[in-house]
């Protein structure tokens, strides 16, 4: 049985002031030029695509799994953070959660679509589960135990690994604008080529990486950087692409102002035509940079607070009503107790089961 919202922390409720405008707030670019999430969603947008029967396959297992299933939307407990920010700094607050077997009980337990973790965490585990919930194997890493620190995606597996136990999909990590990109780029085009050859579904976390990116706001989490490193991810055949959600706009601007150099290229109608400094519309510009959403977008939940069920539910609603395909969400669900961590889980994916959400 599954547990679902109480009307004291119904969707409205957990959004408060912003309800309203978030749940009836019209988008500049219309729905009409979108792909959108639904049951047919691998037969409407992939069957003419290069993908292999077998990606197609575990495509659909993806789609296909959970208390989403069949609805075109995804929920995915993601749990990098052990090497990203370190073990101590992800599972101190919960330390059930250093065995490696946890993880992927919360995600059953969650009833997620998929579990995306650590070759080490998915290897040790992968007899017992791997045809229990799809495994998305992470095969890159940012590691903070070098001194000074540094900040690099290096590979820590392969695909074969990924591929020999049991997995579906793949995921990688691009620092896009940052000076190692370019290796980043190669390594992980050509993973994700041999991952589509053995059958195995390619997600990118497209996220950028620059101190010329932090000036009077943090543009890392500008909607037109952002899009175009999605139109980069899906440009390396990324089928799924995991970006943060938008909240500033007019990166490139920003950055060329601040260093007195031309900076990249744009459009004036990006700003005018394709975008407002609603999150809705930010966010559809990343949708519409996913090939307008041919692939999936699926938004990072952030790190835990005292806010996370409001926060998850609120960039769950903005993702949904802007064409995105989902949400991905780990320390604000392992960082708190096993049940509550299901409960936000629930909560979550309470907005893609609700017809009253609808598309902008």
């Amino acid at each position: 049985m599954t547990s679902t919202l109480s009307a004291p922390n119904s969707i409205e409720s957990l959004l408060g002031k912003e309800a309203e405008d978030l749940l009836t707030f019209k988008a500049k670019v219309s729905s009409d030029l979108l792909h959108l999430p639904g049951p047919d969603f691998v037969d409407r947008v992939w069957i003419n695509s290069d993908r292999n029967p077998q990606v197609l396959r575990n495509l659909q297992l993806l789609y296909s799994t959970g208390r989403l299933a069949n609805t075109g939307y995804l929920s995915i407990l993601p749990v990098d953070q052990g090497i990203e920010h370190s073990a101590g700094a992800s599972f101190a607050p919960n330390p059930m959660y250093f065995d490696s077997e946890n993880i992927v009980k919360l995600a059953i337990a969650a009833e997620c679509n998929a579990v995306a973790t650590t070759l080490g965490v998915l290897g040790s585990v992968s007899r017992k589960y791997a045809h229990k919930i799809p495994f998305i194997v992470k095969l890159n890493h940012n590691e903070l135990l070098t001194f000074p620190n540094q900040f690099d995606q290096v590979m820590f597996g392969d695909v074969e690994q990924a591929w020999n136990l049991g997995a579906a999909a793949v995921g990688a990590t691009i620092y896009f604008g940052s000076e190692q990109s370019t290796r980043q780029i190669q390594e992980v085009s050509h993973a994700f080529k041999r991952a589509h050859e053995l059958g195995m579904v390619t997600i990118l976390w497209c996220y950028l990486r620059n101190n010329a990116f932090k000036q009077d706001k943090d543009y890392h989490l500008a909607a037109d950087l952002t899009g175009q490193a999605n139109h980069l991810g899906v440009t390396i055949e990324a089928d799924i692409i995991k970006q943060k959600l938008p909240e500033v706009n007019n990166g490139y601007g920003a950055v060329a102002k601040a260093t007195g150099k031309s900076y990249g290229k744009t459009h004036e109608k990006v700003y005018t035509d394709l975008t407002t400094d609603h999150p809705i519309d930010l966010t559809r510009y990343q949708v519409l940079n996913c090939y307008c959403g041919r692939a999936g977008l699926i938004n990072s939940g952030g790190a835990s607070g005292k806010s996370d069920f409001a926060e998850a539910v609120r960039t769950a609603v903005i993702n949904k009503r802007a064409g995105g395909t989902g949400l991905i969400s780990g320390r604000k669900t392992f960082q708190r107790p096993f049940d509550e961590g299901v409960k936000l889980f629930h909560a979550i994916q309470d907005v893609y089961l609700s017809k009253d959400v609808t598309i902008a």
